[in-house]
């Protein structure tokens, strides 16, 4: 894909009674890296050298992305966030540091609810807290309407059939489009991010993370008031994303008890581990590295 892979190797790990492909570089402190949609491990790219000359550095596709295992169920939250629990376990580790991205970002949330006790330090990377996204989701009209794909997602089938119909404009309208910094997004970029979609069962995996999330029975847990994370925490915010607004980072002190850092980075989008990845590596290193 580049020559950036040039020290990365592959992999794959059953973990929760699915098999998931995996890219690792480095040894030390285990870092799991969770992507968002509608990429893979591929959108880390620039993170795993840099973090691997400190640290064993894990990045899965994650269920249903990528070359990862496509099951017809396993989509809502708790059993994505038990998927990375089992990694950690099956590579030999106690606890990680978890750092997510968009979806992966609300994986990375939600267990540092659940599962507390198997994190060392979280990063998040535009992702709102569930409880925070479904609540603004629900009350707010201009957010409604920025995030009208999740609504429109909901349609069984159609969204698919629509989407794979105009794949190549669909996967460079939400990459580069959102983008602030046009340049991360080449049509070379956006070709190998819709190669992985075109992969039998990958784009259908990857829109039931939103069918699940809106589903009753979990849209009821995510209303109620969830346990404060007791876990040191990183926000890093693109501050023109056009998706997540950054006033989803307000009041984060109500559902963070333990020491977290919130940094918005202006002229950046959605996906700011590509736009701007230098600025990113050197908040992480300082971050995991204690700094």
């Amino acid at each position: 894909m580049s020559d950036l892979d040039t020290q990365w190797q592959h992999f794959f790990v059953d973990t929760n009674n699915i098999r998931l492909h995996c890219v690792t570089q480095g040894q030390g402190e285990l870092v799991v890296l969770l992507h968002g949609f509608p990429e893979f491990w591929y959108s880390w790219r620039y993170q795993i050298p840099a973090l691997a000359r400190h640290f064993k550095v894990v990045v899965p596709d994650l269920r249903g992305y990528n070359d990862s295992d496509k099951p017809d169920s396993g989509y809502d939250l708790d059993t994505l966030t038990k998927d990375i629990r089992g990694l950690i376990e099956r590579l030999g580790y106690v606890k990680a540091h978890i750092v997510g991205h968009d979806c992966g970002g609300a994986i990375a949330w939600n267990m540092a609810q659940k599962f507390p006790q198997a994190l060392d330090r979280l990063a998040i990377l535009n992702a709102a807290h569930p409880h925070k996204y479904i609540l603004e989701l629900m009350g707010n009209l201009d957010r409604l309407r920025k995030n009208w794909h999740v609504l429109a997602f909901q349609v069984p089938g159609l969204p698919e059939l629509l989407i794979q119909q105009n794949l190549k404009d669909f996967v460079k309208g939400l990459l580069q489009g959102q983008a602030i910094r046009k340049s991360a997004f080449s049509s070379e970029i956006t070709q190998i991010y819709q190669a992985a979609l075109e992969k039998p069962g990958a784009l259908v995996a990857a829109l039931k993370y939103y069918r699940n999330l809106l589903l009753p029975q979990n849209l009821f847990n995510w209303f109620q008031k969830p346990t404060p994370i007791t876990t040191p925490t990183l926000i890093l915010w693109g501050e023109e994303d056009a998706l997540f607004s950054h006033q989803l980072t307000e009041d984060l002190d109500e559902l963070i008890a333990a020491p977290f850092r919130l940094k918005l980075i202006p002229n950046c989008g959605h996906c700011l581990q590509q736009e701007v990845p230098q600025t990113v590596n050197r908040e992480l290193l300082n971050f995991l590295r204690g700094r």
